[in-house]
């Protein structure tokens, strides 16, 4: 294993010289917020060394030059609604650089359809800004309330609406990085087409904070659709609701979101939220939001949805109150964890005709180890999002378990094509299966990639890859 050098006096002193002293903390009060995310694993809790906030660039810059020099670890992070633990420091030690401070909105183009904005802002409020003036930031992460755009680029977050505007790659023009060594660099443009050199940026997105600091990013807007509609179609069986994942393309009806809950799911959400819900007892959802440039278009294409519903077999399909619908959708963690505490949560994908063969197999996985979970899924996507639960193992049996119900799973996954992590990336947690389960010549040019990038192995080390 590598080593790294801790936090002296000196070393906490430099850093007070470049962000102020206001912007360094040590107290133990103020570390211990950063000492996880929002995974439930309290095997990954750590509190870093020190936390640092920079407000510029330049200081970003700074502080990567004296990590380097002095070789101390450096975790970036957002606002730490991650899964993963990729913003957590590990056994290597070093500081938290928070990007809080660098929470603003530098400039709204109407005419261009463009926003520049740093990373420390939150996702619903690039939302927010975008429609007060009739345009559409596509980004739509289910924590959009709280996480960070820096966040959403660095684990290419894709969330509800990404089967039809893509994930937040797809969302960003260009971004301005600090470069593990402290060097600032511009990666992409507002083009339409390039072919000069690699694509540095989409890269830096998705690599989870290992090969830079994003400080600034343009992202791409979009008219604002004029008229929506939300149908929730209901199904005797969750077979009969996935074969929407087929028939709905196969129709040329494009939706903009299409988000699956199978009937347990359901049961658990009506009495997390003491609401009744529409076939509790036996149905299975589908939930189809659709956008367009007038009336006649939506009223056509729900038409055709209802039709295509109900020839494979739905129960009903509503016109749905949106709001009930999607507080319903988006409470289902929160649910899972206040009926039975979550040992693990998962985020597979596997090509979207594949999500049903994949359920079925994971039911199978989870009879024969004993382990029970809950899914939902942006079924559009293939991504299925699993709670596993607390339930039916000891205290003790729990660590081999879990572990042997993702091995299995993964085994199935990548077998249908599919990846470990559809949109909460590796982190520290996921990285052994990663490990495992990646061609290995990708795996070797990844980790290739990275030592190119940060030779020093400075910045949020011992994620996705162990250190060699």
């Amino acid at each position: 294993m590598k080593s790294y050098t801790h936090m002296t006096p000196a070393s906490i002193a430099a850093l007070q010289d470049i962000v102020g002293k206001k912007f360094v903390w040590t107290d133990r009060d103020k570390l211990i917020p950063f000492e996880k995310d929002e995974g439930v694993e309290t095997t990954y809790f750590r509190l870093p060394e020190a936390v640092v906030l920079p407000a510029t660039t330049e200081e970003v810059a700074a502080i990567l030059q004296l990590a380097n020099r002095e070789h101390f670890a450096v975790v970036p992070r957002g606002a730490g609604t991650g899964l993963e633990f990729g913003a957590v420091v590990n056994e290597y030690g070093g500081i938290v650089l928070s990007t809080e401070r660098l929470n603003h909105i530098l400039e709204i183009n109407e005419d261009k359809m463009y926003m520049t904005v740093e990373p420390g802002v939150i996702t619903a409020d690039i939302q927010r800004e975008a429609k007060s003036r009739g345009l559409l930031y596509a980004g739509d992460p289910c924590s959009g309330d709280s996480c960070c755009i820096g966040g959403n680029a660095a684990t290419n977050a894709g969330g509800n609406r990404a089967v039809k505007y893509g994930t937040t790659r797809d969302q960003i023009y260009s971004i301005e990085v600090v470069t593990p060594t402290g060097e600032i660099g511009y990666f992409g443009s507002r083009l339409k087409k390039v072919t000069a050199g690699y694509p540095l940026q989409n890269i830096i997105i998705g690599a989870e904070g290992t090969l830079g600091i994003i400080t600034k990013l343009t992202v791409r807007l979009l008219p604002l659709p004029k008229y929506e509609a939300d149908l929730l179609a209901v199904f005797p069986t969750l077979e009969t609701a996935l074969s929407l994942v087929t028939a709905l393309p196969k129709a040329d009806i494009s939706v903009t979101c299409l988000e699956c809950m199978d009937n347990a799911v359901i049961r658990v959400v009506a009495d997390y939220l003491k609401e009744a819900l529409p076939y509790t007892d036996e149905g299975n959802y589908m939930i189809i939001h659709l956008d367009g440039r007038n009336e006649d278009e939506i009223d056509t294409a729900c038409m055709a949805v209802d039709e295509i519903c109900r020839n494979q077999g739905a129960l009903e399909v509503f016109v749905a109150d949106a709001g009930k619908v999607w507080k319903a959708r988006k409470a289902f963690t929160e649910a899972s964890a206040a009926e039975c505490p979550i040992a693990a949560m998962e985020d597979f994908v596997v090509p979207p005709d594949q999500l049903e063969v994949l359920m079925e197999r994971l039911a199978v996985i989870g009879r024969d180890t004993g382990v029970l979970f809950r899914g939902v899924s942006h079924a559009g996507d293939g991504n299925l999002h699993l709670d596993v639960l607390r339930r039916g193992f000891t205290p003790a049996e729990e660590k081999e378990k879990i572990a042997v119900f993702e091995d299995k799973a993964c085994a199935v996954v990548y077998g249908l094509g599919g990846r470990i992590s559809g949109e909460h990336g590796i982190g520290q947690k996921r990285k052994k299966l990663f490990a495992k389960y990646t061609d290995p010549t990708a795996y070797a040019l990844m980790k290739a990639v990275k030592k190119a990038f940060d030779p020093n192995m400075i910045l949020n080390p011992g994620k996705l890859f162990d250190i060699d």
